[in-house]
């Protein structure tokens, strides 16, 4: 059976499941019942500065799919509305009532070094395994020179992770924004200020939808709504796109990486870590389904892991990286089309209105048995995957391989590219 046990940074716990930074790590109570549950750490909800911030009401918007379905969720709320004491004595009573377990201390404070030197030591004296830099909250916090106003900026990310490092001997891990143009950036900065690794993705500026009745964006306040945190299986691909950008740059491939983003199942935590994780943080999933989705987390990454012959999570970390490039390196003579299996093809035609309104018009429509048969017309397909994007039947459309004997042809040296390399 496959050994789920995870060291990340040298913390030890049970799986590579750790709760991020949010309302289900926001107290005690829920973290217990977290740890009861079978998670291996969490992210302690962010702590700062006393006054606390005060939140408003409401606080979530939803993008929903077919049948209320979330495909992402939104959320305006604010760090922890606790103080920090209170904050400060329930985590150093949980972790030692759970020693096996993962306990890492979110934290946002202003962008001053005495701000910074007053916490560090009251955080480091709960007994907590680490500590998580929030420069990527995007709503509430980077109007008061904080979260994302941090984030954005590689210069300040270097500045605050020194100082982390000057006075405080925990492990430090920076949480990167996705609101930037280039994730290397801030991660390479985080690098230089001594980080000891990254997590992303924090949340996406976003407003997910407008109230046509009151005209107002939701989540509402008072007939107003603002832009809030966009998290969810939505922004999946958008996390796995940026985690790989920084496993695979040169200057930051050894920096470890905790994988945050739309992870709802197994498969999602096992595609986070082919492409760098070193472990994976959940919240949506656990804020839709509670937190018991932790057993089909553990279960179905064991057994996947049993069917590969993988014994441990590191033994496929990073196994995805050297199959991910950049475009002018793809391989321009790889040849693929579309095969439709007329056993399984229930003739819906979906497939036939995509290529041929929106496509290459490589699918024929022939009247037969008082029906229609698609079929492709291999010399014009160009093996996009539309036709199998469309089709509601998983086994209908397959695309094959062609072997046309052509040796490997890249952009670089292509004849078409005017800027084509001879070497």
């Amino acid at each position: 059976m496959a050994d789920l046990s995870s060291e990340f940074l040298g913390i030890k716990c049970i799986n590579p499941f750790w709760l991020a930074s949010a309302p289900p790590t926001d107290k005690a109570y829920n973290v217990v019942r977290a740890f009861e549950a079978g998670w291996g750490g969490v992210v302690w909800k962010t702590l700062g500065e006393d006054p606390a911030p005060i939140n408003v009401s409401s606080r979530y918007g939803v993008h929903y799919g077919q049948n209320r379905q979330v495909l992402g969720f939104n959320n305006i709320e604010l760090i922890t509305d606790r103080s920090l004491q209170i904050n400060l004595d329930e985590i150093t009573q949980v972790k030692k009532d759970w020693p096996d377990r993962a306990m890492i201390v979110s934290l946002m404070v202003p962008c001053e070094e005495e701000s910074w030197k007053a916490i560090l030591p009251k955080v480091e004296a709960t007994g907590a395994d680490g500590i998580e830099l929030n420069f990527g909250c995007p709503h509430g916090m980077p109007e008061r020179g904080m979260g994302a106003a941090v984030g954005q900026v590689p210069e300040y990310i270097e500045m605050v992770t020194r100082w982390c490092k000057q006075y405080c001997s925990l492990p430090v891990i920076v949480k990167l924004t996705p609101n930037i143009t280039d994730i290397r950036l801030p991660a390479e900065a985080a690098l230089r200020g001594g980080a000891d690794a990254v997590s992303l993705i924090n949340t996406i500026n976003s407003i997910t939808s407008v109230n046509l009745d009151t005209m107002s964006p939701e989540p509402s306040v008072d007939g107003k709504g603002t832009h809030g945190g966009y998290c969810g299986p939505a922004v999946k691909p958008i996390a796995l796109s940026m985690l790989s950008e920084i496993a695979r740059n040169p200057v930051t491939e050894q920096l470890p990486i905790s994988g945050i983003g739309g992870v709802s199942n197994w498969r999602d935590a096992a595609e986070f870590i082919a492409l760098g994780a070193g472990n994976v943080q959940v919240c949506t999933a656990a804020m839709l389904f509670g937190f018991k989705i932790i057993d089909d987390l553990c279960d179905g990454l064991s057994d996947w892991m049993d069917q590969k012959g993988y014994d441990s999570i590191d033994d496929f970390c990073r196994m995805a990286i050297p199959n991910t490039t950049d475009w002018k390196y793809l391989n321009m003579n790889y040849k693929r089309v579309a095969y439709i299996n007329q056993d399984n093809c229930i003739q819906c035609g979906r497939c036939f209105a995509a290529c041929e309104d929106t496509s290459h018009q490589s699918i024929a429509k022939t009247a037969k048995n008082g029906g229609n048969e698609y079929t492709v017309i291999e010399e014009e397909c160009v093996g996009c995957n539309l036709c199998q994007v469309t089709c509601p039947e998983p086994n209908a459309i397959e695309m094959v391989d062609i072997d046309e004997g052509k040796a490997h042809l890249s952009w670089l040296h292509h004849p078409a590219n005017p800027f084509k390399e001879t070497k």
